[in-house]
């Protein structure tokens, strides 16, 4: 049979009740819009077949897949599934949803908004409960990780990209995570915090000033979508940085964000075990870059907790 069907002629095979319709999507996505008569079985769910049994159970006529734009494999994923399960009679929907509403043809709401999405821009807390910093550090035999407290910290957005922020670490709250013995632990914090590496004692806070950001061209959900910018202070040492990050609104009214950063500690006095620096290390050679995974969730003052 044919792998696709316009949505002339899905709106002719709906008037003849000679298909069943089946939209992929997310029930929150089919609830604010679907193709009337059509029903909701999503296909990233683990399922979506068993579901699809239930909605096609005795039917053995025409079905077919729709998903919201017809560019992703979304209802081509679904089609397969059902091939592989015996429905040999599977088409997809060209252009999906929006072909349909293009052609003027009417969508069925279950639910509606209740309001208009919040404003983006404006000043963001960052929530400290909420928001998380590892770091990774590596030599040729072990990797060591853990994490530190993010404090004091805001960004302000405008048209929807961050351009201003700062976010302060406190260094006194590094921990480690993968080491069990107590006394080992210890000993290891010690050495991190000792003038060997971060000189907490003197140096207490950590800070990375954000001067701006770039949308990344072409990035899709999922990969990022902002080149960050700014400076970061380390020991007293300042220097610019940039890195690729994922920064989206919620729902909510609440902003999320995720990088991952390498960069080379020695550039900011951090030297210890460097093997550009010393030489015939042995076991105290440590890698230069140290990685960091960073996860942010902020909110405007005055709203709702995150």
């Amino acid at each position: 049979m044919e792998d696709t069907v316009s949505v002339h002629e899905l709106k002719r095979l709906i008037e003849t009740d000679s298909v069943r319709l089946i939209d992929v999507l997310p029930p929150e996505d089919f609830e604010l819009r679907h193709i009337p008569g059509s029903k909701n079985a999503c296909v990233y769910e683990m399922v979506f077949m068993d579901q699809i049994f239930d909605l096609l159970r005795g039917w053995d006529g025409k079905v077919v897949v729709y998903d919201y734009s017809g560019t992703t494999i979304a209802a081509k994923t679904a089609k397969a599934k059902l091939e592989q399960s015996g429905y040999h009679n599977v088409a997809v929907l060209k252009g999906g949803l929006q072909a349909w509403q293009a052609a003027g043809y009417v969508v069925e709401h279950s639910v509606t908004a209740d309001e208009a999405p919040a404003e983006v821009d404006g000043v963001y807390l960052i929530n400290q409960e909420k928001s998380v910093l590892e770091w990774s550090g590596r030599n040729i035999n072990n990797r060591h990780h853990g994490r530190i407290s993010i404090i004091d910290s805001s960004v302000i957005l405008e048209d929807g990209r961050p351009i201003l922020g700062q976010f302060e670490l406190d260094m006194n709250t590094l921990t480690n995570i993968d080491i069990l013995d107590d006394n080992w632990r210890a000993m290891l914090l010690r050495h991190l915090k000792s003038e060997d590496f971060f000189d907490v004692e003197h140096y207490p806070t950590v800070i990375f000033e954000l001067r701006g950001a770039a949308p990344i061209s072409g990035s899709t959900p999922g990969t990022p979508n902002m080149e960050i910018a700014g400076i970061l202070t380390i020991k007293g040492t300042a220097h610019s940085i940039c890195f690729p990050a994922v920064v989206v609104a919620q729902e909510d009214g609440s902003i999320k964000a995720q990088a991952s950063i390498n960069f080379d500690r020695t550039f900011w006095n951090v030297n210890y075990g460097s093997g550009k620096l010393f030489e015939r290390l042995g076991m105290h050679l440590v890698h230069d870059f140290v990685s960091v995974e960073l996860f942010i969730v902020a909110r405007k003052p005055g709203t709702a907790a995150c």
